[in-house]
């Protein structure tokens, strides 16, 4: 079973960046400072569990242009069983209740377009790098 929450508890916050850490740093060789960054206090956190394992975690925050989705990530073992899918349904329901009408985008590695796009994302613009990995940014179209 899953199951996504936004994260009220310093624990739950603490888990969330585990994983961050294992699928951005460790397995993707994303600088750890680059990762983490002045909008951790700010942004509304997410953790995602599989029949009870930490194994997901999401964040949003308001910018100039919308509500930017962001730090998706799955550990790897936990990949193509929806827990992705999960977290995103969580936070886009949270987005639109308390952000209505608020345009939402992402900015998406090239291996998860496909994903974003069956969840109502579409692309805009052209193909962009951030620390050395693909990515287009994609809006939200519900």
């Amino acid at each position: 079973m899953i199951t996504s929450k936004r994260i009220e508890e310093a624990q739950d916050l603490k888990a969330a960046f585990r994983i961050r850490e294992q699928v951005f740093v460790e397995e993707q060789q994303v600088p750890r400072e680059a990762e983490y960054d002045q909008h951790e206090d700010s942004a509304r956190h997410y953790l995602a569990t599989y029949e009870g394992v930490p194994c997901g975690a999401a964040r949003w925050r308001v910018t100039d242009q919308g509500v930017k989705l962001e730090r998706f990530a799955v550990l790897a073992t936990y990949r193509n069983k929806n827990v992705g899918a999960e977290v995103l349904r969580n936070v886009l329901e949270d987005v639109r209740q308390e952000q209505p009408g608020s345009k939402i985008y992402l900015h998406a590695q090239l291996p998860a377009v496909n994903f974003y796009k069956r969840h109502g994302f579409a692309p805009e613009g052209d193909m962009f790098t951030e620390c050395d990995i693909q990515h287009y940014k994609m809006v939200y179209r519900g």
